[in-house]
């Protein structure tokens, strides 16, 4: 739902920043930054007007904002099951014990993967639809960073791995 949130004030930023007019010679760049859920997106636009006509362009920054677990999250342990739903991950940060099963399950009706971005271990599944999983046994205490590679800014954790 806050992904959700997140992707309709993206929107409404993109169509404000298009529909600007402008009736001079002038170059500007705009930069919008949206915080929903502990999660950031910035979005750039840079505009030149030339004798009231607009060229340019919006790129979306899509480098992914890692989350960190907080200091006291409970460590899980076993089997940890971790939902792509929404475009989103549920949980996208937690806390895990050497030895632990990392399950991801996809509910959405489009396809995801999961691939390491970071940290003592390294893995990649191949994009799975809705109801496939991907499983990682961690071995090696350390911070993982992860996404989806389809839809890195909305679909990003990160898995500490504690002994």
């Amino acid at each position: 739902m806050k992904r959700g949130i997140l992707a309709l004030a993206v929107s409404g930023t993109v169509l404000a920043l298009a529909t600007g007019c402008g009736s001079s010679n002038s170059s500007s760049t705009e930069t919008t930054t949206v915080t929903v859920g502990g999660r950031t997106s910035t979005i750039t636009s840079s505009k030149t007007t030339t004798s009231g006509s607009k060229t340019g362009g919006l790129q979306a920054n899509t480098t992914p904002k890692y989350g960190t677990p907080p200091a006291g999250a409970p460590v899980q342990s076993g089997p940890v099951q971790i939902a792509y739903r929404n475009i989103a991950i549920d949980p996208d940060v937690l806390k895990v014990k050497v030895g632990s099963t990392i399950k991801w399950t996809n509910y959405d009706p489009v396809e995801h993967n999961v691939t390491s971005k970071g940290g003592p271990s390294k893995f990649a599944s191949k994009n799975f639809g809705e109801g496939g999983t991907f499983e990682f046994k961690v071995t090696k205490a350390g911070l993982i960073h992860y996404e989806c590679t389809i839809h890195p800014t909305t679909m990003n954790g990160t898995i500490e791995v504690v002994n």
